[in-house]
């Protein structure tokens, strides 16, 4: 009878695929049957001595043969861009404190050395050029800058004039767009960007005329220099200054038009006379 019984798991053990494996060395009886998987199936994942078990992390996909590197960051500006999107990057960096320079509109090297501090703050590669990645982590952290941030320090362009400067020898001063047109016979001559008085002190608005000229003038109310002064309504003149071109939109004159190019302002005060008029309109 046992050797029928024997013979039978001879039998089964030959059609599972299974063998038979003696007990250890220590008498100890262990499974007896060890399992043989089928060649191609993959074996169970094995526990480690002490551990539980689980399942063996899958590869990343860029780690599978073949697989293509992510593709990189699309450049939308470098150096050498010129354009209004070029302000609004310069005037979001001027928020994070990156630039202090501008807006100027043109990418240059205070701007690419801006980009690159602000890349390598926050962990990206320091190419200096502003790509979508760069752009929008700069985005998340900035708010859209209003038509005087990204004209800080000039540069904006003129609205048409009036039609009082249409005629004759004219300053045609616009508050709106913050210009000066020099106009002869309704043709513009130059055009320069130009601040105006604070609320407390505005500059008036009307029509007017150059009444003195005075080259190296210096105010006696304010003792502050007011070189290329052109007098056209009381104290009030269009006049250089050195604040305008330091600071931009973010001072105001005590009423003055002022100037933040002296080179234009130089050329201006030697073409207009006294007697020219003056417009000054929103």
């Amino acid at each position: 009878m046992g050797r029928a019984i024997a013979a039978a798991l001879v039998a089964l053990a030959a059609v599972t695929g299974c063998t038979v494996q003696p007990s250890d060395g220590d008498g100890k009886r262990r499974s007896p049957v060890h399992i043989e998987l089928p060649s191609g199936t993959p074996s169970p994942a094995r526990t480690p001595t002490g551990g539980s078990p689980s399942a063996a992390p899958a590869p990343p996909d860029d780690d599978k043969p073949g697989a293509a590197p992510p593709a990189p960051a699309r450049v939308l500006w470098s150096r050498g861009a010129t354009g209004r999107d070029v302000r609004e990057l310069q005037a979001r960096l001027r928020q994070v404190a990156w630039l202090f320079e501008g807006p100027t509109g043109t990418y240059g090297e205070q701007t690419e050395r801006a980009v690159s501090g602000f890349q390598g703050k926050r962990g990206l590669p320091r190419t200096g050029r502003t790509d979508t990645v760069t752009w929008q982590r700069l985005l998340g952290m900035t708010r859209e800058p209003g038509r005087w941030d990204l004209y800080l320090m000039g540069g904006q362009p003129a609205d048409p004039p009036d039609p009082r400067c249409t005629t004759g020898r004219v300053l045609c001063i616009d508050k709106t767009s913050r210009t000066l047109r020099w106009m002869i016979d309704g043709r513009t001559v130059s055009t320069m960007a130009v601040r105006f008085g604070s609320q407390g002190t505005p500059t008036r608005e009307g029509v007017f005329s150059i009444y003195w000229k005075s080259r190296d003038h210096v105010s006696t109310l304010y003792d502050s220099p007011m070189p290329y002064a052109m007098f056209f309504s009381g104290g009030q003149a269009v006049h250089y200054s050195a604040d305008f071109a330091a600071r931009g939109y973010a001072g105001a004159s005590h009423g003055c038009v002022n100037v933040r190019d002296e080179a234009a302002i130089a050329e201006l005060y030697a073409q207009v006379r006294n007697g020219d008029k003056v417009v000054v309109s929103w």
